[in-house]
């Protein structure tokens, strides 16, 4: 991508000559900042008491399943919907009562909105029309608009002869083209296919990059959140449960219910017979008759002796070898490692494995831990299932850096 915007002032969205001012930028001040705010439909409470601040030029994912009010958040931004209680505010202004049509924002959702009588350049100058830009300056932005989405040429295309990644680009495009201080976007890439869904999901992060401007995200896909988000906010019954980089979301994840919607991850209830409040670590003894220690996730988490806790592992953290290795190892098999090196030494059988190209996924019964989920990395040249397949003796081994305590 080589075209960008140019620095003119920027424009509301879909307003018209002689309308309101756009909200401009206060200095320093977040993009969004969303403060106390609940959203009640009737006696549905859809956002509850939500506190957000979203930096300027960043990429933010709202993550969640749904219900859990991601969409409602982003049309409170966009001014399709008010809220019940608290305040909302664009680059340090408030916007309650200002419509959707003066804030500076605009918004792209899963379908696309094209006209089909209009060809690609019109689609996307359709805001500028209405704003009564003029020609040579709406065709300059255009250009500029179609370069950034890498559609330069199609000027003349209609929409109904693209494929659904174009016809997404050329929504992106009638967004950009108004230069708004935010851009939101509900679930835009859920109509399309797999894998034009991941090219798509590169392309937007590298986008955001290059134009600056802050993307609010709504998203269900866990994967979707990781791959571009700068900040991801994962919501459940109208609350925030955790925000942060997706790096500490998936290794540091505060709760069970974030553990299992950032990835996978096997789960073993016990209590805690020890706690180092110093070093944030914990002993647990599991419900299996294993003795853990792993790290405290949550920094506000003030766990006491005998509290109930989960420990979280991740499938890619635990090893899976043929029960003779261990033999061969002369390793413990009563959850610790003899030696105190840190390792837990389990055994069990396999139950299923499953290839998954890049992976094997292994499911395997254990009498102390229950089902555990391990995922190797398959090695070119090596034989994926090394001898073990289903009812075959495994060991499963992993080090307590792996063990996460999770106390909600």
């Amino acid at each position: 991508m080589t075209a960008s915007l140019t620095s003119d002032a920027p424009l509301a969205t879909g307003g018209t000559a002689g309308s309101v001012a756009p909200i401009t930028a206060a200095a320093a001040a977040p993009d969004v900042e969303i403060i106390g705010v609940t959203k009640r439909f009737g006696s549905v409470t859809a956002v509850d008491a939500m506190d957000l601040s979203i930096a300027r030029g960043t990429f933010y994912s709202l993550l969640g399943p749904s219900g859990c009010g991601k969409t409602t958040t982003l049309r409170m931004i966009a001014g399709f919907e008010q809220p019940t209680e608290g305040e909302i505010l664009l680059s340090g202004q408030p916007i309650a009562g200002v419509p959707p049509y003066q804030r500076n924002v605009n918004t792209v959702f899963q379908h696309y909105a094209l006209f089909p009588h209009m060809n690609v350049a019109q689609n996307v100058g359709y805001g500028l029309r209405q704003r009564k830009v003029g020609k040579a300056d709406e065709e300059r932005r255009v250009t500029e608009a179609l370069g950034l989405v890498r559609l330069a040429g199609y000027a003349k295309r209609r929409t109904w002869e693209m494929s659904g990644g174009q016809q997404q680009r050329v929504a992106l495009a009638r967004a950009l083209v108004n230069r708004p201080t935010v851009l939101l976007l509900d679930e835009p890439l859920g109509a399309l296919d797999l894998k034009l869904r991941k090219e798509m999901q590169l392309e937007l992060k590298a986008l955001q990059r290059e134009v600056g401007i802050t993307f609010v995200y709504v998203t269900h896909d866990q994967e979707e959140a990781l791959t571009m988000s700068d900040v991801i906010v994962v919501m459940r019954d109208g609350q925030i449960q955790q925000q942060g980089n997706p790096t500490d979301l998936y290794e540091r994840p505060v709760n069970r219910f974030v553990a299992d919607f950032i990835g996978t991850s096997n789960a073993l209830k016990g209590r805690i017979s020890a706690v180092d409040e110093a070093t944030r670590r914990a002993v647990v003894e599991t419900d299996g008759g294993l003795r853990l220690s792993g790290t405290i996730t949550d920094p506000a988490a003030r766990p006491a002796v005998d509290s109930q806790v989960t420990i979280a592992i991740r499938p890619e953290h635990l090893d899976v070898q043929p029960a003779r290795s261990s033999d061969a190892l002369g390793e413990s098999t009563d959850g610790v490692d003899g030696g105190g090196s840190g390792w837990a030494t389990i055994q069990g059988r396999i139950n299923q494995g499953t290839y998954l190209g890049d992976q094997t996924e292994y499911r395997i019964q254990t009498d102390q831990a229950g089902e555990l989920v391990v995922r190797r990395q398959n090695q070119l040249g090596a034989s994926t299932s090394q001898g073990m397949g289903p009812g075959d003796p495994v060991t499963v081994r992993w080090h307590e850096e792996a063990n996460l305590v999770l106390v909600g």
